[in-house]
């Protein structure tokens, strides 16, 4: 499905949730240019993975709604979902298939032709170098081999907007290097990334937008420099979110006598 011309890669509009009476995500308004690295950040339980499930179409918000290039998720859902690909923290997937399995059977799935997903895998397993491991089950996966896997699956169909829920959780350097290298690549051919993570450093090196999420609200969004302010990314970030810091005691019985 086609992309709008001038519409944003993700767009997200007054997104709400509640949980057992207690607000999730409050209002959430949010525009990922195109062809932009967008950083997702925030306190645990800030609502950075509620969001980002609204926004592909995981979870029904109570209220808003969420456009990936102008498509709106829940009324047009298949041709939003044809554009993105997503790596949801925590992914579960059948884990007594190979990976070369795996792909071809979401390939499948999705209505590729077997040609096109026997082809896709093959590259796709080789540049995240788990052709190694073709007849190795995912339940014998590592964190590293999961994560890249799961990457796999996000790409496979050619999206244009990539959106991954903390892709480095766990990872070893190697993997995370290959991850990197991929992703920069996505990007510079034109695609858009949405990625959360805790890592304010990770996110200092890969993306040029960032939004800051605390409490269920934006609290700043914009360029990584509009955010960061001639600050570090996690000066900035303590300053945004500082009153959850800023009663932190020290411990009288942890110092010298």
């Amino acid at each position: 499905m086609s992309a709008s011309t001038h519409a944003p890669a993700l767009r997200l509009a007054g997104l709400t949730k509640t949980f057992d009476h207690k607000l999730a995500v409050d209002h959430v308004d949010l525009e990922v240019p195109r062809g932009s690295f967008f950083g997702l950040v925030g306190p645990n339980g800030a609502g950075k993975t509620t969001s980002l499930s609204m926004a592909v179409g995981l979870l029904r918000p109570d209220a808003g709604h969420a456009e990936i290039f102008g498509h709106d998720v829940w009324s047009a859902p298949e041709r939003a979902k044809a554009l993105v690909g997503v790596l949801p923290d925590g992914l579960a997937m059948p884990e007594r298939l190979t990976g070369r399995e795996v792909l071809t059977y979401l390939g499948l799935l999705r209505g590729l032709a077997k040609d096109v997903v026997a082809r896709r895998a093959e590259e796709l397993l080789a540049v995240l170098e788990l052709d190694g491991a073709d007849k190795t089950l995912v339940i014998e996966y590592s964190t590293g081999m999961r994560k890249k896997i799961g990457l796999a699956t996000a790409l496979l169909h050619a999206p244009r907007l990539l959106v991954l829920d903390e892709p480095f959780e766990a990872v070893d350097p190697v993997s995370a290097a290959t991850i990197k290298t991929i992703l920069r690549g996505f990007v510079a051919g034109g695609g858009s990334i949405v990625l959360s993570s805790h890592v304010m450093a990770l996110v200092e090196q890969l993306c040029d937008h960032v939004a800051v999420v605390d409490k269920g609200r934006v609290a700043a969004t914009g360029t990584l420099d509009e955010v960061r302010g001639g600050r570090s990314l996690e000066d900035a970030f303590v300053g945004l979110v500082s009153d959850q810091v800023s009663g932190v005691k020290e411990l009288s019985w942890l110092s010298s006598p």
